[in-house]
């Protein structure tokens, strides 16, 4: 199969790898020729030292010869590129279904990306991949397992055809909401956990901060249209479970800064790529708001990244609320 990706991050190249390794022709767009020519020339991604490239994957600036013979599109932008980018490439997009594989938010609008796709281009096919998947360990054939959302029957086929392997296993489902919001609302609850690894708390915390941090997932979640029991999938829990213990995680390498004393811009300087939990923090404090969903750990990761809550504060802050039935 001939496979475009929009994309040519840690997550765009570790998905080409995997889809080259197992049979399929790949052509990434990167917006950087220095990007374009290391993997063309010398067959290696900066974000994945140490990952040789196979010679089927090729890259190019060119939206048109990225996508112009492929039979779908993924799309592996940061968030807030995502409405630009497609502007740029919608027009060669025809049926081709357009695989949303970032996740997060549209910030100014607070849309989901699937959103922000079909306003852009209403006939569009559109589907969401997600899921647990370190980049690191996807490009060095880690076993790993995503679920593919879509309402269309073709894309959710098409997907599993192109990517399943004995070191890729591909769940399906229908709730594009619910898998989206999973995968854009876990990286709060990330970077809470790196926040709490920085200030020196212990296991007792990070499972109390997983259980509690699902819990607000899937209220602000269903809310929005997800399906609940989606959120106890892999795009949810299975996604939480590895962003908020892995130091793969730049999401919660970002709250690990903070919570050693770290302003933002440093995290943002030190951490060095896209941090996607800091606009979604934002955005879910706000839904939070604007749907009066009570959601603690939001809130108050928010104050500390925006209000200047100190870490140890904010821990006290949440202990020391008012008394609840689980």
């Amino acid at each position: 199969m001939n496979i475009a990706i929009i994309g040519s991050g840690s997550w765009g190249v570790a998905l080409a790898v995997h889809l080259a390794s197992v049979g399929n022709n790949v052509k990434i767009w990167s917006f950087m020729e220095e990007e374009r020519d290391l993997i063309n020339n010398e067959r290696k991604c900066k974000f994945l030292p140490g990952v040789e490239l196979p010679e089927n994957i090729m890259c190019s600036t060119d939206f048109e010869e990225v996508i112009k013979n492929s039979k779908m599109i993924l799309h592996v932008t940061p968030s807030k590129f995502t409405r630009s980018t497609f502007r740029q490439y919608k027009e060669y997009v025809g049926n081709k279904p357009v695989i949303i594989c970032s996740k997060g938010f549209e910030k100014e609008t607070l849309e989901t990306l699937d959103e922000v796709i079909l306003e852009e281009m209403p006939t569009a096919k559109v589907g969401a991949l997600s899921g647990p998947s370190h980049a690191e360990e996807v490009s060095i054939a880690v076993p790993t397992a995503l679920v593919i959302a879509s309402k269309h029957q073709n894309i959710l086929k098409m997907v599993q055809d192109a990517f399943m392997s004995e070191k890729m296993r591909i769940y399906t489902s229908n709730d594009v909401k619910g898998v989206e919001l999973g995968g854009a609302l876990k990286n709060i609850i990330a970077f809470c956990s790196g926040a709490a690894a920085g200030i020196g708390l212990g296991d007792n915390s990070f499972a109390a901060l997983i259980t509690r941090g699902l819990k607000e997932i899937v209220r602000l979640g269903v809310e929005l249209g997800g399906k609940e029991e989606t959120f106890y999938g892999l795009s949810g829990l299975g996604d939480l479970i590895v962003t908020c213990l892995s130091e793969h995680s730049r999401n919660r390498k970002a709250g690990y800064l903070i919570g050693q004393g770290k302003s933002l811009e440093e995290t943002k300087k030190e951490v060095g790529m896209v941090i996607e939990s800091v606009d979604n923090i934002e955005v879910a404090y706000e839904l939070g708001k604007l749907h009066n969903i009570e959601m603690p750990i939001v809130e108050t990761v928010y104050k500390v990244l925006y209000e200047n809550l100190d870490p140890q504060e904010a821990v006290k802050s949440l202990m020391t609320r008012d008394r609840k039935t689980e």
